[in-house]
């Protein structure tokens, strides 16, 4: 049976618990995510692995059951484009900044989205993650505008000034 919008809304407090990937390395993700993300490992085994933070069960689990030593997925192809972190703070987005300008670790872009700071990078898999801090709710009125159209909302994006993001973590 095929539902109309009106028949169901999920709750308002529903959130995305966490994300599986399949990886081609397994103790090369879990190197990633632990050493440079800064998530815990809770436990390997055989082909998979958990990790979070905060003492929830996983918010990344790892695996190649059908992936061990396969090459990244093509870009233009279907699939994930990208998960994000959100980070509780501008300054904990800023840390991770940091370690990743400590790590040497490649960013993709960098921008302001008005709503919130971004920044993307590629895991060691090529799944792209966003980096992010969320302004508050009541900076985002503009989104509910009715001429809102995709066109405005790229051209509020302005490029995500990192110089000034690393001297903020330097504080």
């Amino acid at each position: 049976m095929e539902q109309t919008k009106s028949d169901y809304h999920a709750p308002s407090q529903l959130k995305i618990g966490h994300i599986h990937l399949k990886v081609a390395d397994l103790d090369r993700a879990i190197n990633f995510y632990r050493d440079i993300m800064g998530f815990d490992l809770l436990q390997k085994f055989g082909q998979a692995a958990f990790l979070s933070v905060g003492g929830y069960h996983h918010h990344i689990a790892l695996n190649t059951w059908h992936s061990k030593g396969k090459e990244k997925a093509p870009k233009n192809q279907v699939g994930l484009y990208h998960f994000a972190l959100n980070y509780p703070t501008r300054k904990d987005l800023a840390l991770i900044y940091k370690r990743l300008v400590n790590a040497n670790y490649s960013i993709t872009a960098a921008y302001d989205h008005t709503t919130h700071l971004a920044i993307y990078i590629s895991d060691p898999d090529g799944n792209g993650i966003e980096l992010a801090w969320d302004r508050d709710p009541s900076y985002w009125k503009f989104m509910f505008d009715s001429s809102l159209t995709i066109e405005k909302l790229r051209g509020m994006d302005n490029h995500l000034d990192l110089h000034e993001l690393l001297n903020e973590a330097l504080k």
